[in-house]
């Protein structure tokens, strides 16, 4: 977008602003930018004498001319780049005509809004830099987005960014220059709420940040992956209910059509309608079920990695015990063979119980006897160990299993349900068609 050169060109703006009138967009404006963009060899000499047309334009510069307001721009129906920045435009307006749109350079302005973008469907790069905005919104239908300035604005949210979420295309975003990138957590949390960023302020999104990212805000990005399924489901619900409206109102002006001709004709469209409308509801559940696979699959991750750490707690844990069971069991060893030696020489006074006293026979059996212990005592570890990574390993497939479980119910259940929906309509078209004609 030419933002380091816009940068220093925009610098000068303000020196000339005191002399020149604001302008408004006008024919003589327009022809005049064409002529001096257009080719000066003798092929453009001849153009300008016969005549410019300006759909056959498709590129148009008109930056540095002091313009306050956009407007005659729908002459240009074949435009595919627009340059408009180093101006002191205060609105985004009149471009609804430029549908082929790629490329637009609003920068250096006095833009407060985000706005009147809505029919620029096709537009890949887009710079708002250096402007007055505090808001990132009404971008929704630019979904072939990938280059996106807007740096030197007034933007303070960083919860506003994640905004940007819906343009899966995007892959470079300039926001340098925000009070937002005051925010110590600003490159992680653009990191991993726009994970398939590449550049972010001019700088390349290295994988270390990335993976960072991805751990410090791994349940929030979690919860907003759930959200915006959520959302998707219930817009299918609202088109659904929608569709249905527009189809039941399609009947009763079937209902009420005097002529029978009319009705063949109509009939044969709702048909249509209704076969579309099937494919539709599939297609979107198709949608669902994808994204919702994506959610499990890094909720598996999330359990996978819970249990591994879990486990390796417990293995951390009963190495401990193993230590201090066999810490223990060289002490026992050790006080066991000096009070048999203490009773062969009968130097031992304190009382010792029968079944005790038969152990310290000689030293062997004593040996036998303390190592025996110890065997037993290490076993208990071990199966207890083995115990508890069973069930948790268990517990981890018991917990996927049903989550899978629940989500092909779900699944099964809307399908049953689509298909219902539709077989209800179309038994509801098959009544009308069996109507007798109204005469």
């Amino acid at each position: 977008m030419g933002i380091v050169c816009s940068s220093l060109k925009g610098l000068k703006m303000n020196r000339i602003y005191d002399t020149i009138e604001p302008n408004v967009i006008d024919q003589e404006m327009l022809q005049k930018a064409v002529e001096e963009q257009g080719p000066q060899e003798e092929a453009g000499q001849l153009a300008k004498r016969e005549g410019i047309d300006f759909k056959d334009v498709t590129e148009l510069q008109l930056d540095f001319r002091n313009i306050l307001k956009i407007d005659n721009l729908w002459q240009f129906a074949n435009l595919t780049k627009l340059q408009l920045d180093n101006n002191i435009i205060e609105k985004i307006e009149a471009l609804d005509s430029l549908v082929h749109l790629v490329w637009l350079d609003l920068s250096f302005n006095n833009i407060e809004t985000i706005e009147g973008l809505h029919a620029l469907v096709k537009l890949q790069d887009l710079s708002l830099y250096n402007n007055r905005i505090s808001k990132i919104e009404n971008m929704d239908t630019l979904q072939e987005l990938q280059i996106f300035s807007i740096g030197n604005n007034n933007l303070t949210s960083l919860e506003n960014v994640v905004y940007l979420r819906k343009f899966s295309k995007l892959r470079t975003l300039n926001l340098a220059g925000n009070p937002l990138c005051d925010n110590e957590q600003y490159s992680m949390f653009i990191a991993a709420h726009l994970p398939d960023l590449v550049y972010l302020d001019f700088r390349l999104v290295d994988e270390n940040t990335r993976e960072l990212a991805e751990i410090k805000y791994q349940y929030a990005i979690d919860e907003l992956k759930q959200g915006e399924a959520q959302a998707l489901a219930k817009l299918e619900e609202e088109q659904a209910k929608q569709k249905e409206l527009d189809y039941h109102k399609l009947l009763e002006v079937v209902q009420d059509m005097s002529s029978f001709d009319m009705a063949e004709t109509k009939l044969a469209k709702y048909n249509n309608d209704i076969t579309q409308l099937s494919d539709t509801l599939m297609m979107l559940e198709m949608q669902t079920v994808d994204q919702l696979e994506e959610i499990i699959k890094d909720f598996e991750r999330n359990i996978a990695d819970l249990v591994s750490t879990f486990i390796e707690n417990v293995q951390g844990m009963m190495a401990q015990c193993r230590d201090l069971e066999n810490h223990h069991h060289e002490k026992l060893l050790e006080i066991s063979i000096n009070t048999l030696e203490k009773i062969v020489k009968s130097e031992f006074e304190e009382e010792i119980p029968d079944d005790v006293r038969m152990l310290f026979v000689d030293k062997d059996t004593i040996v036998n006897a303390v190592n025996a212990s110890h065997d037993i005592h290490l076993l208990k570890i071990d199966n207890r160990e083995d115990d508890i990574i069973t069930k948790a390993n268990s517990w981890q497939a018991v917990v996927i299993e049903e989550v899978h479980k629940n989500e092909i119910a779900r699944n099964r259940s809307r399908v049953k349900e689509i298909n219902q929906y539709i077989d209800h309509l179309q038994e509801e078209l098959d009544n009308l068609e069996s109507l007798e004609p109204v005469e």
